[in-house]
Order: C-alpha cells, then sequence, then structure tokens
C-alpha cells in the first residue's frame, strides 16, 4: 500500500510522514505495565535521551498509566510530566509529545517545549483541542471504547473497524471545530483500549481499511495483551510479537508506531518500507560491482 504524502503540523513545525516514525515512550509512572521503575527524573530524561539516540522522531512523555490503576491527581501528574518534558526539550531536538487527558497538563507542557498533545481520553475535556488550535500544537486521538483506567468487561461491537472509523469521523469533526486543522491531527485506533484481542486483532487485520481514513494513523502494540494474549507470554517476552504486529500495520499504511523498544522498531519499520519500495536501501553494493 502507498502512503498519501503527509505532514504532520505541529507547534515547532512540520513533520514529514512520507515515511513510517517511531514515538518512544517515556512513562514517569510508578505502576506502567511494563517499564514501572523509571521514576526518578535524571532516570527518566536519560532514557528519552536514549530512545532519541535510538531514532524515536517523537518521545512521549506521560505521566498517569492509561490502564488500570489509583487515581492520580492533577498537582501530582504536573509534578511527574512537566519537568520530563523540559528536560527533553532542553537536551535533544525531539519533538515532545504528551500524553494526559487534563487541559492544565496540556497547556504547561506546551509552554514547557512538547509540541503534540496524545489524549488517551478523547477529548473528554474538549477544550484539549482549543489548547492545541491555539498553540498550534498537533493532538492524537485515540479510541478508547469509553473504558480507560479500568479492565474493558464485555466490550461489544458489531463491526470493530466501522465503528472505530465512524468515532474518527466524529472526533475529528469536534476537533476542527475548535479551530484545529485536519493536518494538526494523528488518529490511533486504541488497540487493547475497550476491546478484547480478537478485536485488536481484526483491527490489526484491516489496518488498511483504517488508513484510508485521509490522516495518519498511530499504532501502539508494544508489549500489549493483544500479543500477550495471543502468544500467552508476559509483557517482559513480547517483543517479537509486538514488532511483528507493527509490520503488518506498517504494511498496511500506518504512519507511526509508538513502542518501548525503538531501535528494533525502527528498523522493523525501515525495512518493512525498503521492500515495499518506499526506501532505498542504505547500502546496496551486492553485485553492482565491475
Amino acid at each position: 500500500m502507498k502512503l498519501a504524502h503527509a505532514t504532520l503540523e505541529h507547534a515547532k513545525g512540520g513533520l514529514s510522514l512520507d515515511r513510517g516514525a517511531v514515538m518512544g515512550i517515556v512513562n514517569r509512572t510508578t505502576d506502567s505495565f511494563y517499564d514501572a521503575g523509571r521514576m526518578g527524573l535524571e532516570e527518566s530524561i536519560a532514557h528519552g535521551l536514549d530512545l532519541w539516540r535510538q531514532g524515536a522522531v517523537v518521545l512521549d512523555a506521560g505521566g498517569v498509566k492509561a490502564g488500570p490503576g489509583p487515581e492520580i491527581d492533577e498537582a501530582e501528574e504536573l509534578r511527574r510530566v512537566i519537568p520530563l518534558v523540559e528536560g527533553l526539550a532542553a537536551r535533544s531536538d525531539a519533538l515532545i509529545s504528551v500524553e494526559t487527558g487534563r487541559v492544565r497538563v496540556a497547556e504547561a507542557a506546551l509552554r514547557a517545549g512538547a509540541a503534540i498533545v496524545n489524549d488517551v481520553t478523547a477529548l473528554a475535556d474538549e477544550r484539549i483541542a482549543g489548547v492545541c488550535a491555539e498553540q498550534g500544537a498537533a493532538l492524537v486521538l485515540m479510541h478508547n471504547g469509553g473504558q480507560l483506567r479500568g479492565r474493558p468487561r464485555n466490550p461489544r461491537y458489531d463491526d470493530v473497524v466501522t465503528e472505530v472509523r465512524s468515532w474518527w469521523a466524529g472526533a475529528v469533526e469536534r476537533a476542527c471545530a475548535a479551530g484545529l486543522r485536519r493536518n494538526q491531527l494523528l488518529l490511533d485506533p486504541g488497540l487493547d483500549f475497550g476491546k478484547t484481542t480478537y478485536h485488536s486483532l481484526e483491527l490489526v487485520r484491516r489496518m488498511d481499511e483504517l488508513t484510508a481514513q485521509g490522516l495518519p494513523v498511530l499504532v501502539a502494540p508494544s508489549r500489549k495483551d493483544l500479543v500477550g494474549e495471543s502468544l500467552a507470554l508476559p509483557p517482559p517476552e513480547r517483543l517479537e510479537g509486538s514488532l511483528a504486529v507493527a509490520a503488518l500495520c506498517v504494511e498496511r499504511g500506518a504512519a507511526m508506531v509508538r513502542a518501548h523498544d525503538v531501535l528494533a522498531t525502527g528498523r522493523v519499520v525501515a525495512m518493512v518500507e525498503t521492500v515495499l519500495g518506499r526506501r532505498q536501501p542504505r547500502r546496496a553494493i551486492r553485485g553492482l560491482w565491475e
């Protein structure tokens, strides 16, 4: 599948999405399902910088786990996230995304150097779209099936792909009504969120129908339950499965992959796109000598 030419406009300029990009995950939480140990500020900044050096185009900074866990108040989220954004912005040229559903956290992060807001609540507070419009920031809109901070209980869809596409259309309309332009939006199908593993696998299988929407799609399969339940493996052993899902999504037109394992994911993205002819081999000499 050929990617549509696209540039994501954000608070620092524009990001070409003609080729697949990798978003590196920088969590500053105590209860992340995979990398919960990185709570110290300097350690979190160092980890983010390492992901940037490995090839992450975007660093996604978060202070509240999107899945099940205890309530984190706004003051604590600000305490966790803002110094992280400031540190990453001061020490790298990476684009910084903030994963939040709170308008004050989004505002503060954009002031601190973020360029993108990754709103996993999908405009539960629609003021976030207005803040992004005012600051020129990009916005990620994730379909969550109405279920965050808890395990999904019997989610039902007549056709999960059709329903995600329909929900995206409504979310884009609301974002644009708040002043955003379409070229400031990324769409995320929300693998695992408000979905069974069967739903998430169907979304991956039919990713080409999602990427045909005309806006760039971000996918986030890294170490998730759709991989763990498919292979009966715990999070530390889900790398190969995560890479396989990333490869399938990129082949079907996904523009960005959110990942814990940036170096490996970036190599998979580059290899898939080279096979498809979206990239040229970086060093092709075999059989080409006289």
